[in-house]
């Protein structure tokens, strides 16, 4: 293979990050504090959200919003309630559902959107159905005016698992923000990077709380005085210090995370500008060849990367593509996870059923794949993908 022309992720760090570090080196202060607290506050600016908490990593964030509904007093949760699911994902989007023993149903994509096909999504709510959780996937959003329309009036929740995508909009409005909560991560290779760590934001108090407790061993400290928890906590701090009052974990992330992000929260208008712009020049190119089917934007997408699949019009197998941008020094991967539903833990493990078929899953995760995209201009990467695409299909 040739060296690597066109990658799948870079780095946006620059002498800010390392001097946040450095901050908090000289603190001497390394678990959850202020600089944890600061860019919470910031991040639930951004997103013009009332609360954000911020967790070690994006798969920590799904754990959390899915373990706050277990107990929160309106939604309460319960093992064998229904979750909708799209069958393209990551592995911890549906984890965390199994965990706490709801049942998963799938629904197909759209081929071009690969987000929920509405329709298929549609046909699959039913009486049982207690939340949706979409995905949205590659920086795309889902389209949640008519989602949100589906579910109205009914006892039915609504999620998201943005972590793909930080910085998308429907709107005007920031995706992780559709529903009574949606999760972000932070991890390297996606829009902002704190090394590891995660973010749930929520307009729902209660949930909140909830959250700040989940978070930390299921204890009181972290809660306010007054919450939707306990009612009221002491104000001795040692008698609250080693107060338990639900099932928790320590999904706590570091100061040095909390720092850092605060620095690339700054960058996050410049990188989502940067990737749109890239995204222009990707369309232009894919346009020149018909047998590969790009995205199709919902919305304003934060392009996380760029997705292509081999039209089923065309006699071409993938593994030519694949090869050809191998040659050519482009880096790629799968679409995310693929058709997550024929994965052996699913059928081992998960209580689940499928609605309807999963045609389009099926058919990108064996004709689909996505490559990279970076906060700076890819005119010389886009040359090499050009190169490829000439090279598989012409």
């Amino acid at each position: 293979m040739t060296d690597p022309v066109f990658t799948l992720a870079t780095s946006s760090w620059d002498e800010n990050e390392i001097e946040a570090i450095n901050r908090v080196v000289a603190s001497g202060f390394f678990s959850m504090g202020k600089e944890v607290a600061t860019f919470e506050k910031q991040f639930a600016t951004f997103a013009d959200t009332p609360y954000a908490v911020m967790v070690n990593s994006g798969s920590s964030a799904n754990l959390l919003m899915v373990a706050a509904l277990r107990y929160h007093s309106k939604a309460n949760l319960q093992p064998g309630d229904e979750v909708i699911v799209p069958a393209v994902s990551w592995s911890t989007t549906y984890s965390p559902l199994y965990q706490y023993g709801l049942k998963l149903k799938f629904v197909d994509i759209d081929l071009e959107t690969l987000n929920f096909d509405l329709d298929a999504l549609e046909k699959a709510i039913g009486p049982k159905t207690r939340l949706i959780m979409a995905v949205n996937l590659l920086g795309n959003p889902n389209d949640y005016n008519k989602i949100n329309a589906m579910i109205a009036g009914r006892d039915i929740y609504l999620i998201e698992d943005n972590c793909e995508s930080l910085g998308a909009t429907l709107g005007g409005q920031q995706t992780g923000t559709f529903g009574i909560a949606g999760s972000y991560s932070c991890f390297f290779s996606h829009h902002i990077s704190t090394m590891e760590g995660g973010m749930v934001t929520t307009n729902d108090e209660e949930l909140y709380h909830i959250m700040l407790s989940v978070r930390a061993h299921g204890w009181t400290r972290n809660l306010p005085e007054t919450n939707l928890v306990t009612g009221q906590k002491s104000t001795d701090a040692f008698e609250e210090s080693f107060r338990f009052v639900l099932p928790g974990y320590n999904l706590r992330p570091l100061e040095m995370s909390g720092a850092i992000g605060q620095e690339q929260l700054l960058k996050l208008p410049m990188i989502v500008g940067n990737r749109r712009k890239n995204a222009v020049l990707f369309k232009d190119l894919t346009k020149e060849f018909g047998d590969v089917i790009s995205q199709k934007e919902i919305g304003e997408s934060s392009w996380f990367g760029f997705s292509m699949v081999v039209n089923p019009e065309c006699n071409i197998d993938r593994s030519v593509l694949l090869n050809s941008l191998q040659k050519s020094g482009v880096e790629c991967r799968p679409i995310v996870a693929g058709n997550f539903a024929k994965n052996k833990v699913v059928e081992k493990y998960f209580d689940y059923e499928i609605s309807g078929n999963l045609k389009n899953a099926e058919y990108i995760d064996g004709a689909g794949l996505f490559i990279g995209n970076h906060h700076y201009p890819l005119e010389k990467e886009m040359e090499a993908l050009r190169t490829a695409l000439k090279g598989a299909f012409c």
